[in-house]
């Protein structure tokens, strides 16, 4: 099998709901419509019979033989051109239309009539029960927005979303979906982004900030900047990775191939010497009927599909086969820290008062002028002291100092000044040289007018989840835990140590990452890269296998990785591991259980035991048990 829906291929399309709209919904109609008129001739015939008994027994003949020519010529053609072109996607073709062909010969009509009927229903039935992994990406595009609300000179227009340009300002109001990409430049709002992060919780968004495509703005009206077009935009890059995710090839598909080559020669075989032995045509037909491998054709594509669909719904976008191939056999995995293992974002981690200075009057002082600035470390203590709820002056007149820092001045003339070291000494503020020498990060001094207050220290943050997600992929089989940086080495070890990683290497370039990336992998090390796409893909391409983290508006994460998160939740790491691992079992108890059932199948069939029309039926039964099984990935609880 080439790739995961290799089960009757053009059937298989026919039936995606996206090709129901041309030539998929034609061919579905024209399978409808033979099915429909091969039972109008059966039920004719068999009425007839019963009504007129042995007169004209040619009428219900011709009955069936047409019956006969509308649905059970295509599978013989299938199955010849199968034959020629050793395409073993067509397996079941090859055997039932040698089937239909000795039922034709042995004059049983009614037979060479039903089985190609009740195997494409039953075929039919079987690819529907694992079409699920279409509902997510259909669910995707049904939330794409077509039209958008142009501005221009001031006026609104509703024009397609695909005729948007770059620079143009749309308005989204209440309970609309984003059509494009772009920046909020007037309004706030709550934005509804499940669709892309798998987040349940509304993002607020303001003046500055990313939307999206593919989301819905909840509950304000905001003007918005297009920054990428329709088609360029990172839900319709998604959608892309999903229609190609479902020609993902799983690599124990090989293994089926090998084996189908020697089974249709062993069920020719066994048939062959049923007819000899018992010189019973009927029996050789069941052996034929009975040995059709449907369960072989859905052994990994029914899981894998399954698994899609389980990983697309926890935002995990899996674009090739490595998701089964080498995710099982990780040992090794290696973390970026900024944006990866950290939020990218800093964060006030200490305070350090000096004298009597009390902190909450320290973090007061500096939000006091901090509340004007647009510097990370300012926006830090400003995020620190709204979220604990400390009080602060706000009658300041503020400047920002370049270079040094940001300083107001209080209606009383007192100046309060928050800045470098350097700044606050050049305006005559003494600072002890042994004050605060043990911290690590950014650390900004907090002084009203000569008088030091004491200082605040800023690191970038840990991830809730990072330590959590270190031990649940040791759990797994992560004998090696790595973090590449091109940070210093002190902050680095101090993150690790957070989090639980063994080794550091820090001050890395890019180039740097990939050559110690190649030092890691060798031959006896399958290495898992996890970085945020930009200055890691070299280390991406280069790992056994790589992961994105919130690939949401990152092309080069969505195409350098092997996998892509939409948020940044590191607990997927693990749970795509776990989910790789689930689905390599599955394929081998599917091939397992198909095998079997097949088997026992020929057996019964080879000693009369089953008749060729009840193994038109029963041959289904290892299809059928390989989907069920398969179906526990759906809905099986997840570890992680």
């Amino acid at each position: 099998m080439e790739n995961i829906n290799n089960m009757g291929q053009s059937s298989l399309q026919a039936l995606s709901r996206d090709n129901l709209t041309n030539a998929g919904r034609r061919k579905l109609t024209k399978d409808i419509i033979c099915g429909a008129a091969t039972l109008a001739c059966l039920a004719v015939g068999l009425i007839y019979t019963y009504v007129l008994g042995n007169a004209y027994p040619i009428v219900p003949q011709l009955l069936y033989f047409i019956g006969f020519l509308i649905e059970g010529i295509p599978v013989i053609i299938t199955g010849v051109k199968g034959i020629f072109t050793k395409n073993l996607t067509n397996a079941m073709e090859i055997l039932v239309g040698i089937a239909i062909i000795a039922c034709v010969f042995n004059q049983e009509l009614i037979l060479a009539l039903l089985i190609p009927l009740i195997l494409n229903v039953a075929h039919i039935l079987e690819e529907r029960s694992i079409m699920g992994g279409r509902d997510v990406i259909d669910g995707l595009k049904r939330m794409q927005q077509s039209t958008a609300v142009l501005l221009v000179d001031g006026e609104e227009q509703v024009v397609d979303a695909k005729t948007l340009k770059v620079g143009q300002q749309i308005v989204i109001k209440p309970g609309s979906g984003i059509p494009v990409d772009g920046v909020v430049i007037a309004g706030n709002t709550h934005v509804d982004q499940k669709s892309l992060t798998g987040e349940p919780q509304p993002a607020h968004v303001e003046v500055g900030e990313d939307v999206y495509a593919g989301t819905v703005n909840l509950d304000g009206r905001i003007v918005v900047e297009v920054r990428k077009e329709y088609i360029d935009t990172s839900f319709s890059k998604i959608l892309q990775l999903l229609e190609n995710s479902e020609n993902i090839s799983a690599p124990e598909s090989r293994i089926l191939d090998r084996f189908l080559g020697y089974y249709i020669p062993f069920v020719l075989g066994v048939a062959a010497v049923v007819a000899l032995i018992s010189r019973d045509v009927a029996q050789a037909i069941a052996v034929l009927v009975v040995s059709c491998p449907c369960g072989q054709m859905l052994v990994s594509s029914a899981p894998m599909i399954a698994a899609l669909s389980v990983a697309t719904k926890r935002g995990v976008l899996i674009k090739n086969s490595k998701f089964i191939e080498e995710l099982t056999e990780i040992d090794t995995v290696v973390f970026d820290k900024t944006g990866t293992v950290t939020k990218g974002e800093l964060g006030l981690t200490d305070v350090i008062p000096f004298g009597d200075t009390a902190p909450e009057a320290l973090i007061a002082a500096a939000t006091s002028v901090a509340i004007a600035s647009t510097h990370p470390v300012s926006r830090a203590a400003v995020a620190y002291a709204l979220t604990n709820g400390l009080e602060y002056q706000k009658d300041l007149e503020i400047r920002e100092v370049s270079g040094g820092g940001v300083e107001g001045t209080a209606p009383d003339g007192r100046v309060v000044r928050f800045g470098r070291r350097e700044w606050l000494e050049q305006n005559g503020c003494a600072v002890p040289t042994d004050f605060a020498t043990d911290v690590m990060g950014s650390i900004s001094y907090v002084a009203v007018d000569q008088t030091l207050l004491g200082c605040l220290c800023f690191n970038d943050t840990v991830r809730e989840d990072a330590a959590r997600s270190v031990e649940a992929l040791r759990e797994l089989g992560a004998e090696r835990t790595v973090i590449l940086t091109g940070d210093r080495e002190e902050p680095a070890k101090l993150i690790a140590e957070k989090v639980g990683v063994d080794q550091v290497y820090a001050r890395l370039l890019p180039q740097d990452k990939l050559d110690r990336l190649r030092e890691l992998s060798d031959d006896e090390h399958a290495v898992l890269a996890v970085g945020d796409g930009i200055n890691d893909a070299l280390a991406l391409r280069e790992a056994d296998v790589g992961i994105a983290m919130g690939a949401m508006g990152s092309d080069l994460a969505i195409e350098s990785a092997d996998i892509a998160l939409m948020n940044n939740n590191l607990m997927n790491i693990p749970f795509v591991v776990e989910l790789a691992k689930k689905t390599r079992r599955t394929i081998y108890q599917n091939l397992a259980l198909s095998i079997g059932i097949s088997v026992v199948m020929i057996a019964l069939s080879a000693f009369g035991v089953i008749s060729s029309l009840a193994g038109s039926i029963l041959h289904n039964v290892g299809a059928f048990a390989v989907l069920i099984n398969s179906s526990r990935i759906l809905r099986g609880e997840q570890k992680y």
